[in-house]
């Protein structure tokens, strides 16, 4: 027997079986039974993730050191306002990537879901780049995170051995999210041992001088704009957390229900832990302070940077530092469990698009893709580099090699969306027979201004210049240096050198939007998995 699907039917758009008009597909409902319900034929994961899991997953990747820790040196070149107007500006940029995926991921809950996009959707070229790229961004934090576990553990002791920490992070990761806010709020109106109640006393130009905007490099407007500029630009490699969740689609438990809760709980991460965050980090120590440039300059070990453990001092809190200090310990825990997630899963993607050897699609019976597991952990092991002082520094110039990374794999997500958008349109698909609509669309894709024809793309084009800017400071007047101009740029580099390899040695064609499929058998094979679930 046949069923055939299309975009008419109300319940058929309830449950998410969006299909194209005047372009029915025609699929026996007994060869999708067939199918494991919870895997496809290549794809053997298990939809295990429940939303908790999902939700955790997403904190994990999105918190981190910088912001609790690096985020005083960014406080440092643009002061208080700078930060915090640098970090809302930016965390709006995050907000439309994320609202690109989650209508593109609710729909189409996939595995390595916005890599393969960029196959489907724009060009297997650019899938294969996509995923060599996010990959490689993913493996590199891991060891970085590792590092970065141990010097916080130095924190209080230095007796344990290095191997062992990299071991035991090796076998097992965890992970907890935490917030500073409600300690800024207690504080500021009185809440401390000396019941000062400091409230913006930073940010007033008549108690600090220089405040609220600091100069940077240069005096005057443009130190001015230096410093925010130095902001912003700590704030596009700090805030992320879209990519995270849509890594999980693959996996999700009804991800139909709980990818749209995931998606729209980015919303409140980015104003609780980035928004209120920065603002917070201005509130509680004054940018100019002298303990807190000192603890920079001399890279005190664990939180002892942080600005918030130096507020803690100030106020004679003897105890919090502590609890910060075992704060930051767990989110760096979690960042590495939530990389190793990601990093394994789009290797896993490759290999499903045919873009990496086929054996990596192998999974346990639990539906693990034990393989790419093996190679992420394999590259994992690079954090016994820092056994050597020297090695240790090879091992942070190979991170900063990838930091424009993450800002191209954004730019390519929001490109991705684009062309889905036009694909929808030109297919005569309704977003509203979407199983999840975002708001501001396609603004999150593009701005069209009238008095322009060309249309301004907003997440696009924020992400792609941001990953040219990242490096400016070495075309400055005295600041030339040729390893920072590298590991700025290198993967701006390689990235359409990947993507010419591909196309020209697989001769890929850009997708047709008239002619784009949107994974229209894993779409029904998901249909019939939640009806099952629903039944």
């Amino acid at each position: 027997m046949a069923d055939k699907w299309t975009a008419e039917s109300s319940e058929h758009v309830k449950t998410g079986k969006v299909f194209v008009e005047k372009r029915e597909i025609t699929q026996s409902v007994d060869q999708v039974v067939e199918v494991d319900a919870e895997s496809y034929d290549s794809d053997n994961t298990r939809r295990t993730l429940k939303n908790r899991h999902i939700q955790l997953i997403g904190i994990g990747g999105t918190i981190g050191t910088a912001l609790f820790v690096q985020i005083g040196q960014s406080l440092t070149h643009g002061g208080p306002a700078s930060l915090f107007i640098a970090f809302t500006l930016w965390c709006s940029v995050i907000l439309a990537v994320n609202n690109c995926l989650s209508e593109m991921v609710t729909w189409i809950p996939i595995s390595s879901p916005f890599v393969r996009y960029a196959d489907r959707f724009v060009d297997p070229a650019l899938g294969f780049a996509a995923g060599v790229n996010f990959f490689i961004f993913e493996a590199a934090l891991i060891p970085f995170e590792m590092v970065a576990f141990n010097v916080v553990l130095q924190f209080w002791t230095e007796k344990i051995p290095t191997a062992a920490v990299i071991c035991f992070l090796l076998v097992c990761y965890s992970y907890i999210g935490y917030r500073t806010d409600a300690f800024t709020f207690v504080t500021m109106v009185g809440g401390n041992p000396l019941h000062d109640v400091y409230g913006f006393r930073n940010w007033n130009p008549a108690k600090v001088e220089g405040a609220p905007f600091a100069e940077y490099i240069k005096a005057g407007s443009t130190g001015r704009f230096v410093g925010f500029l130095a902001c912003l630009i700590q704030a596009s490699f700090t805030i992320a957390g879209p990519d995270y969740v849509s890594m999980t689609a693959g996996e999700a438990k009804n991800p139909r229900r709980n990818l749209p809760k995931a998606f729209k709980g980015v919303f409140y991460r980015l104003a609780g832990f980035f928004i209120l965050g920065s603002l917070c980090v201005g509130i509680v120590v004054p940018y100019n302070d002298p303990d807190l440039l000192n603890a920079i300059a001399n890279a005190h070990p664990g939180a002892g940077s942080s600005p918030y453990v130096i507020a803690m001092e100030h106020l004679h809190i003897p105890v919090l530092p502590h609890i910060v200090n075992a704060l930051v310990l767990t989110a760096i825990f979690s960042a590495g469990n939530s990389y190793v997630f990601c990093a394994s899963r789009t290797l896993f993607g490759l290999a499903l698009e045919g873009k990496a050897p086929r054996f990596l699609i192998r999974c346990t019976s639990n539906g693990v893709p034990m393989y790419c597991v093996g190679i992420t952990l394999s590259i994992a092991s690079l954090a016994f580099l820092q056994l050597s002082q020297n090695s240790a520094i090879v091992l942070q110039w190979f991170v900063n090699l990838v930091t424009a990374s993450q800002l191209l794999n954004y730019a390519i997500i929001s490109f991705s969306y684009i062309r889905f958008h036009k694909a929808l349109k030109a297919l005569g698909v309704s977003r509203h027979d979407l199983p999840y609509r975002s708001f501001w669309q396609p603004f999150c894709g593009y701005v069209a201004l009238q008095s322009i024809s060309l249309p301004r793309y907003y997440g696009f084009a924020a992400t792609f210049i941001m990953a040219f800017v990242g490096g400016y400071t070495v075309f400055l007047p005295g600041h030339w240096d040729v390893p920072s101009f590298f590991f700025s740029y290198t993967m701006i580099a390689i990235v359409p050198i990947l993507f010419a390899y591909w196309k020209i040695r697989h001769r890929s064609q850009w997708q047709n939007l008239k002619t784009m499929t949107f994974f229209d058998r894993e779409r029904m094979i998901i249909d019939h998995y939640e009806e099952e679930k629903d039944s």
